[in-house]
C-alpha cells in the first residue's frame, strides 16, 4: 500500500515528505518517551498528517507497533527497563561499577539520584551517568581550575542563582547539571550540540573555532562513556 502510494509522488517531493515525517517525529518524541502506546499513536498521527496513509488498517497498526517497539529497544530510556527507581538504580549501579570502576558505595549512593533526576527531566539516565564520568569520575567533592564543583562540575558564579542550595550536595548537583543539559538541548536542537554547549558554553561554541572543536570532542567522549556503560549493563 505504501509503495504504490509513494511511487506516484514525484521524486523531488519525496524528500520533502520524508523530511516532514522525521521532523514531526523528532518533535513528538521530545515529549513522549518510554511509552510504546504513546509512541505508536505519535507515529500514526505523523503519517496521517502528511497523507502518507489514507486508511489505517489493523495490519498497519501491528506493523507500526513492531517498528515502534524495535525503536524503543535502542533508546536510552528503555536501557534500564521500566521498573521502580530502586530497581533501575540497582541495575545502573552495577553498570557504573563495571564500566567506570567506581566503588560500590559511591555507585549505590549516586545511581538512585541519577535515575530519579532522569525521570524528572525526561532524560536518558545513561547519558547523565556518562556525563558524570566525563566531568568528575564520580568524585563529589572535586573542584576544577575553573571553580566548577561536584559530580556534574557546576560553576557556581554562573548557575548558583538558577540552582539554589549547596552545589556540593550530590542531589542538588546532579539536578542542576541535568537541568542545564536539558536547557541546552532545547536551545541547541540536538543532544551532541547540547553536550558541546555544556562543555564550552553556547557563546564559545558559536564564536570560537577551537572551542567548537573542543565541544564536539567532548560530546564524542560522553557518547563513548555512555556506550561503555550500556555494554556493561
Amino acid at each position: 500500500m505504501y509503495e504504490s502510494y509513494f511511487s506516484k509522488i514525484p521524486v523531488n517531493k519525496r524528500y520533502k515528505i520524508v523530511a516532514n515525517i522525521l521532523l514531526t517525529l523528532n518533535a513528538c518524541f521530545t515529549y513522549i518517551r518510554c511509552n510504546i502506546l504513546s509512541e505508536l499513536v505519535c507515529i500514526l498521527l505523523t503519517l496521517k498528517s502528511v497523507n502518507f496513509i489514507r486508511k489505517i488498517t489493523k495490519s498497519d497498526i501491528f506493523k507500526i507497533a513492531g517498528i515502534s517497539i524495535t525503536a524503543l529497544l535502542f533508546t536510552g530510556c528503555s536501557s534500564l527497563g521500566m521498573g521502580s527507581v530502586e530497581k533501575r538504580a540497582t541495575k545502573l549501579s552495577a553498570g557504573i561499577q563495571r564500566a567506570y570502576s567506581v566503588n560500590p558505595t559511591t555507585a549505590n549512593r549516586v545511581s538512585p539520584i541519577i535515575v530519579a533526576t532522569a525521570d524528572r527531566y525526561d532524560m536518558d539516565p545513561l547519558l547523565i551517568a556518562a556525563l558524570i564520568r566525563q566531568e568528575s569520575s564520580y568524585r563529589p567533592t572535586v573542584v576544577s581550575n575553573a571553580s566548577a564543583v561536584g559530580l556534574t562540575q557546576i560553576i557556581p558564579r554562573f548557575w548558583q542563582q538558577t540552582c539554589p542550595g549547596d552545589l556540593f550536595d550530590e542531589t542538588a548537583n546532579v539536578n542542576c547539571g541535568t537541568y542545564i543539559l536539558k536547557k541546552y538541548e532545547a536551545s541547541a536542537g540536538s543532544m551532541p550540540k547540547a553536550l558541546a554547549y555544556y562543555n564550552v558554553g553556547p557563546t564559545g561554541y558559536n564564536t570560537n573555532r577551537q572551542m567548537k572543536k573542543q565541544g564536539k570532542r567532548y560530546a564524542k567522549q560522553v557518547k563513548q562513556h555512555r556506550k561503555d556503560l550500556k555494554h556493561a549493563l
